[in-house]
């Protein structure tokens, strides 16, 4: 497979083009990073690490890789589940159930810069490499453990998935119609924002070994991630004994600011509670009385006040089609939005402006994704590489990084290893 990068500074993301000579130095480059995670954090925060120009080496079992690899939809045979989450990476099929498997892995270790992994807490003790282990082989090593509730504590062996993390954490019984089910955020935000802050650790320990030549364990969960995502929902439970729970789209700290139907059967978004918006909100609906009305005189009133003040703007936005809506308050300098469909996503110019939607050859063809999220001006973020088919790189890791020749590589090769 080629190598190519894409750049995101500030322009139209067209397809990616070859890295040439004299780009760019990147932030992380000469950063090795081992990648034994699966699913969507760990592979997440690899991949961040990655678009940061740190060489990631994703180990994965001979044959079939990564279990998630055979999830649906696929592009040539690989599933777009997995596509998402480990561009950037070169693939290194090891048996770590085999002696030279796992003595190759420990070889690996000792030249690595920072090594990420999220199986369930005591699985890598299990392998005789635990945090202790690891350092003693490279104390330079940053080592990433990811989670479902950290590596101690009495809930440290308990299975977790996102919905899992979702569920205890109270997100599900704060997402959801007031009068209806707790439910699911609509996508995996504790995998992703679990692979954010383990990466956002990884940065802060390769800057800390900078002082001390030493490197030291991150260890995030989903649970702890989750939970960081409450607002205000812990204060006010311990301290006032409040429970925070669904509200449907309706703000919870100005009023009003909630989702609303149009005449055209779509929907949007405003935000117009505080004492700045409103007024600018009374000038769109062209119903200046409404400053006069005691209940929506200031935000604590509205809030008070709330279903009235909704039932007075939902009433207004009815009688309107949704295009007509935005580009009055826009006019009025309101922040709003039409609810977008994902087709209407994917064209919106903002995204493409901002390179955004990445298109990356593979396997004979062009794989649209979600580009880079970090514009840095001087060391940028780029694309470099789509998924590794399985393996890909065993040869190119073997020798690059420790070493090894042809020979041995066809032995490991001719006995299982990898």
């Amino acid at each position: 497979m080629t190598d190519t990068m894409t750049k995101t500074q500030h322009k139209p993301a067209a397809k990616a083009q070859p890295e040439k000579a004299g780009h760019a130095m990147q932030a992380l480059a000469g950063i090795k990073v081992l990648d034994l995670s699966r699913f969507i954090a760990g592979p997440y925060c690899s991949m961040m690490l990655g678009d940061m120009g740190a060489e990631v080496v994703k180990i994965e079992p001979p044959g079939e890789g990564e279990y998630a690899r055979r999830a649906m939809p696929q592009v040539g045979g690989t599933s777009l589940y997995t596509f998402i989450v480990n561009r950037n990476k070169k693939s290194l099929a090891i048996d770590l159930r085999s002696p030279d498997g796992q003595r190759v892995l420990r070889e690996l270790i000792g030249e690595a810069d920072v090594l990420v992994e999220n199986f369930r807490a005591g699985t890598m003790e299990q392998m005789g490499l635990g945090w202790e282990a690891v350092h003693a082989l490279n104390p330079r090593l940053v080592m990433a453990r990811i989670s479902g509730f950290g590596q101690d504590g009495p809930l440290s062996q308990k299975q977790c998935f996102d919905g899992v993390a979702q569920a205890m954490s109270g997100l599900m019984e704060m997402t959801g119609a007031a009068e209806g089910p707790p439910t699911m955020i609509g996508s995996f935000i504790c995998d992703y924002s679990t692979g954010m802050y383990a990466a956002m650790g990884v940065l802060a320990a390769l800057n800390a070994r900078h002082a001390t030549g030493l490197g030291q364990l991150v260890d995030v969960s989903l649970l702890e991630s989750a939970t960081s995502m409450l607002m205000t929902a812990i204060p006010e439970q311990l301290l006032f004994g409040k429970t925070m729970t669904r509200r449907g789209s309706r703000d919870r700290y100005v009023a009003p600011s909630n989702t609303f139907a149009t005449g055209d059967g779509r929907h949007v978004l405003i935000v117009g509670g505080d004492d700045n918006m409103f007024p600018r909100l009374v000038r769109a609906m062209r119903q200046p009385e409404l400053l006069q009305d005691p209940r929506f005189a200031t935000m604590a009133s509205r809030i008070e006040n709330t279903v009235a003040v909704e039932e007075v703007v939902a009433e207004w936005m009815l009688a309107h089609d949704a295009d007509t809506l935005v580009a009055r308050l826009e006019a009025e300098g309101l922040p709003c939005a039409k609810i977008a469909t994902i087709d209407e996503v994917v064209q919106i110019e903002q995204l493409q402006h901002r390179g955004h939607i990445a298109h990356i050859p593979f396997a004979g063809q062009t794989v649209p994704m979600q580009g880079v999220t970090i514009h840095l001006s001087d060391t940028p973020l780029t694309i470099r590489r789509a998924i590794p088919q399985v393996g890909e790189h065993n040869a190119d890791v073997l020798g690059g990084w420790l070493g090894y020749d042809a020979e041995r590589v066809a032995g490991l090769r001719a006995n299982g290893a990898i």
